[in-house]
């Protein structure tokens, strides 16, 4: 990466100059300001009692200026701004292209076996947002990996046991409802629930299902079979429209066994102690608080059930690391759940990382629910395809592509408004603004993806094929940000922050849209075939960024 070799640049100069100090090496946000800039003459004047800006010349002048170099310039109170050469930008439009599919893709994981566990929707219960939220992130965060050369392999925990099972079976009885629909799944699981809370005779006989469904009780094993074969199936139709699929699939009924065993053992060991009829963890003693593992009825809560599931993803496969998205709200329970098994099983849990995002609230009053004023995640997916549809059925395109576009828009809409912040911050999401076409959205990006390909399209017609012999003298604007693209997805991988690639490839698209409204691209120029070369390194790198999104790159919209 050409920001390592400014890295070292610098730190020899202050090696030749006896001086050091915790430098940084950053873009400048304006592209006037050159291609890199660093504070080393801010961090290192005071120890060094110098004025910074004339330590900044200083260190320039103890430079040795290699070829991809062009200049280097002190600015404001001390900054040191670096401008790559014409020579290295033409470079790295030819290793783009050279790169093919590769483009953006490095080795430096080769060999690492990496499991990334996501989406966790739960058999009887509704797909709701935060499945969506975390089945988006971590398909990203999944490819960042692929990227970086790792063999990854995906995983989805679902939790086809337990109290929300036992409501939704105590509403199909009381409602009538059939176990084969998934509508009336949805509405039982609401009666259920809402019985529980609220209907102290409904909530013993929840109670009294839920040791049944443990106990696989004959008499309501039809309805739950039946309920649970549904329940997975419609989930697969919602992964096939997110662009997704698992390699496993791990349940809380086969974690169930696993689990106690390890709470076993762990009390045997100390690990855990009994209090009040049930099995605990304390975790205050490191910093953290207690949770229960084996409630008083002597059934394994959700901890125990998460103990059970490491044992059984280190068993299937042999990872060197373990990724699992959840909510934030689940940070303080990984917590403690992955210090207990540090202490059982060290060797597991020093694999295992947690990655968390935020709420999503809506904006919108056209987001709907059919079941009260909470959208799930599966409404919210059908609220915003209607949406797509009204937009792209005002396009010109032809009737049998429009379905395919119109799903490919709400996708990326939905994904770029979760991906596009840091991980853990909460999102406000208004469906208008995240199908615009223009601005901060996913549809843009895939419309400047278009626009490329339109561009290339135009060029073959004409005649004319992209080519690097020949170049501009000085480089495009498009030039000076194509060749972040690998560091950019290296950054956001090393981090597992997605968001460093949407905020890059809105800067980018932004510059081509500029560039696209200024330059006369095809024409009878020595240089159009060089302008067509980066023209098609920009669809490429639009289209691998799409890609690390978990968003499809249409060829027109």
């Amino acid at each position: 990466m050409i920001r390592n070799e400014v890295q070292q640049l610098v730190q020899g100069a202050l090696d030749r100059l006896r001086l050091s100090g915790d430098f940084t090496v950053e873009h400048p946000s304006d592209l006037a300001h050159g291609d890199f800039a660093s504070n080393v003459a801010l961090v290192v004047a005071r120890d060094a009692g110098k004025n910074p800006r004339e330590l900044a010349n200083t260190i320039v002048e103890a430079f040795e200026k290699p070829e991809w170099l062009e200049r280097v310039e002190v600015a404001g109170p001390g900054f040191i701004n670096f401008y790559l050469s014409r020579t290295y930008f033409l470079q790295s439009v030819r290793e783009a292209c050279t790169a093919g599919q590769q483009w953006g893709a490095h080795a430096l994981l080769a060999g690492e076996k990496v499991l990334v566990e996501h989406t966790q929707p739960n058999p009887f219960k509704p797909f709701h947002i935060g499945h969506l939220m975390s089945s988006t992130i971590g398909e990203s965060i999944a490819r960042l990996y692929e990227y970086s050369g790792a063999e990854v392999r995906r995983a989805n925990y679902q939790g086809d046991v337990g109290r929300h099972v036992a409501m939704c079976l105590w509403g199909l009885k009381h409602l009538g409802g059939n176990p084969s629909s998934v509508e009336d799944l949805g509405n039982a699981y609401v009666a259920g629930n809402r019985a529980y809370e609220e209907d102290s005779t409904a909530k013993t006989e929840i109670v009294e299902l839920n040791k049944q469904v443990y106990a696989r009780t004959p008499e309501i094993m039809e309805a739950y079979t039946t309920g649970r074969t549904v329940s997975l199936e419609h989930f697969e139709e919602l992964y096939r429209m997110l662009g997704t699929k698992f390699d496993y699939y791990f349940f809380e009924s086969e974690t169930e066994k696993p689990g106690r065993a390890l709470v076993k053992e762990g009390l045997a060991d100390g690990v855990f102690e009994e209090s009040n009829g049930a099995v605990v963890f304390k975790g205050e003693q490191y910093g953290l608080h207690t949770r229960v593992f084996l409630n008083s009825a002597g059934l394994p809560t959700y901890d125990a059930k998460e103990l059970g599931l490491a044992q059984l993803k280190a068993e299937k496969w042999d990872f060197d690391l373990s990724i699992t998205t959840t909510a934030v709200e689940q940070d303080e329970y990984f917590k403690v759940n992955w210090k207990a098994l540090s202490l059982l099983c060290p060797e597991i849990a020093e694999r295992l990382q947690h990655v968390s995002h935020g709420m999503m609230t809506l904006t919108s009053g056209k987001m709907s629910s059919r079941k009260g004023n909470v959208v799930t995640g599966e409404e919210m997916l059908e609220n915003v395809l209607a949406l797509s549809r009204e937009k792209v059925a005002e396009r010109e395109l032809p009737e049998e592509e429009k379905e395919g576009i119109a799903r490919a828009v709400a996708v990326a809409a939905i994904k770029y408004s979760v991906l596009k912040q840091r991980a853990g911050k909460n999102i406000t999401f208004d469906p208008e603004a995240a199908l615009s076409f223009e601005g901060d959205s996913g549809p843009y990006l895939q419309y400047a993806h278009t626009r490329a390909v339109s561009v290339l399209l135009k060029a073959k017609a004409a005649g004319l094929a992209p080519a690097t012999e020949l170049a501009p003298h000085s480089a495009t604007p498009l030039e000076k940000l194509l060749y972040r693209f690998p560091e950019v997805v290296l950054r956001a991988r090393e981090e597992c922050e997605p968001h460093y690639v949407t905020t890059y490839l809105v800067e980018l698209a932004s510059v081509w849209n500029s560039w696209y409204a200024a330059e006369k691209i095809i024409d009878d120029s020595p240089t159009a075939p060089y302008k067509l070369a980066v023209v098609d390194v920009l669809r490429r790198t639009m289209e691998h960024g799409l890609y690390l999104l978990g968003i499809a790159a249409p060829r027109r919209m």
